[in-house]
């Protein structure tokens, strides 16, 4: 027997495997990376490595995968995250 949802509800988007792209993409101010390098605890296969644990840094937890936030592909990904980036960047 199926799940039934409220009209408009989708369940919650999942990271998409071998993507990185909001560890790679955005500055993160708290570990001192810069827009654009891959985070110090992303591994070989674009997996956190201290995902769930305390010393993640609060906008990383924060961050939920999304349509608008990961496109389709990992390359629209990326693309649209550097650009958000440039554009909430202060100064």
């Amino acid at each position: 027997m199926s799940e039934i949802k409220p009209c408009g509800v989708s369940p919650p988007m999942k990271c998409r495997p071998g993507c990185g792209a909001c560890c790679i993409a955005p500055s993160i101010s708290s570990l001192h990376k810069p827009a654009g390098e891959p985070c110090i605890h992303l591994d070989a296969e674009f997996r956190c490595r201290i995902f769930g644990r305390p010393e993640r840094p609060e906008c990383c937890a924060g961050l939920q995968p999304s349509p608008e936030m990961c496109g389709e592909t990992r390359e629209q990904a990326l693309h649209g995250l550097a650009e958000l980036e440039v554009l909430t960047h202060p100064g």
